[in-house]
């Protein structure tokens, strides 16, 4: 299978989430994706999330239920271990769309609300650092 190339950014679609046009960073050093969520809110048995943020204007800020969801932990590039909300949802590349794991996360202080990791990216993409934006500008 050929893998398509892509840059160390790009702007992305979550149709599921409502949220359209979010700067990613590719990050083949990280395992898991993650997506920056202002307000995590578990109560019988679903989780309502707020995607809002003052840095990123294309987040809405509407509220997202899910029924289904998890748990998981997640170790930072610094050696912390957290444990996040695991979330399955649908992104959009190149026009085509996939199903992606999404933790959890309070990105604010963040350059980007959308961080790609290597569990996403394998047999799918091939990173180049020099390029960003090949996703986006296919439109």
């Amino acid at each position: 299978m050929k893998k398509q190339l892509i840059g160390r950014v790009d702007k992305i679609d979550f149709p599921k989430l409502n949220l359209f046009e979010i700067d990613a960073k590719i990050d083949s050093g990280a395992y898991t994706s993650a997506i920056h969520c202002s307000e995590i809110t578990e109560e019988n048995s679903t989780l309502r999330c707020k995607f809002y943020s003052k840095g990123h204007p294309n987040f809405s800020g509407k509220e997202v239920v899910f029924s289904e969801y998890s748990r998981t932990n997640v170790k930072s590039s610094n050696g912390f271990k957290e444990n996040r909300f695991k979330i399955k949802s649908e992104v959009i590349f190149f026009g085509k769309t996939y199903k992606i794991n999404l933790t959890l996360s309070t990105r604010d202080d963040m350059r980007f609300p959308v961080l790609i990791g290597r569990q996403f990216l394998a047999k799918k993409f091939l990173v180049d650092v020099d390029v960003q934006n090949l996703s986006f500008n296919k439109k």
